[in-house]
């Protein structure tokens, strides 16, 4: 399957679908985005992403919070079930619950309206920059390492960047979640500081905070069935970050 760093390498120019039900706001960031080099796609729900999603490849999606069919977080975490194509949430809603919601559910950055349209360059090409690093990284570690790692009963395939429980059910990741469990597999019994996971999970993205490295942290631990008040397997701590506590080959 191509992914989408590989679909910007092939035509030369980043392919965009914008999901938001605003027509003239759509029109509009098309147009401007054209400028940049950046074909986009507009659809106006979640019927109709879905429908461009079977059709085409796209690096970067940029998604609205709010649609008329079904609210955009359920489609983000949709999304993240099936893609790892970076996704950038937009919505006129700017407070910080609103920023967590969106990065918990797997969103790879966060805008809020009226979107300052250079800014939104900014961010795409940032995002969709992190997912050709990633890919090349993935290809690198395919010719140098084994396509799999373990740790306790648990499977990371890198290839497909699945990571699979011990019952041998696939666990979906979003891009920034599987950068950050590999920092740790790669690192057991190291405490690792917030900075330095930022630099693993973000690659100094635009847009980073404390708070997200936590929140990554958690959405880990609840994938890997690690209890939150008691966790064994992604330690806290205190004032000095994170340790992964398993045995990995």
């Amino acid at each position: 399957m191509q992914t989408s760093a590989q679909t910007s390498a092939n035509t030369g120019r980043l392919h965009v679908l914008l999901v938001d039900d605003d027509t003239e706001i759509t029109a509009l960031l098309s147009n401007y985005l054209e400028k940049f080099d950046i074909s986009c796609s507009a659809v106006h729900d979640g019927t109709a992403m879905r429908s461009s999603l079977q059709t085409s490849k796209f690096d970067v999606i940029l998604l609205d919070l709010m649609l008329p069919d079904e609210d955009g977080l359920s489609l983000l975490r949709q999304l993240r079930r099936h893609t790892s194509t970076p996704v950038i949430m937009l919505t006129a809603r700017g407070e910080f619950s609103d920023k967590i919601l969106g990065l918990e559910s797997g969103a790879d950055d966060y805008l809020v309206k009226p979107l300052d349209t250079r800014e939104l360059v900014a961010r795409i090409q940032s995002v969709n920059r992190r997912a050709q690093t990633s890919a090349q990284q993935m290809q690198e570690q395919k010719d140098s390492q084994p396509t799999e790692i373990r740790f306790d009963a648990w499977t990371l395939n890198l290839p497909s960047r699945q990571l699979c429980n011990p019952e041998k059910l696939i666990i979906p990741l979003s891009n920034a979640e599987f950068r950050l469990l590999l920092a740790f597999i790669k690192r057991p019994g190291q405490i690792m500081s917030r900075d330095q996971l930022i630099d693993f999970a973000h690659h100094k993205s635009t847009e980073v905070f404390d708070r997200s490295i936590d929140l990554l942290v958690s959405r880990l631990r609840q994938k890997l069935g690690d209890d939150p008040r008691h966790p064994n397997l992604l330690k806290t701590i205190r004032g000095e970050g994170y340790l992964f506590n398993a045995s990995v080959r």
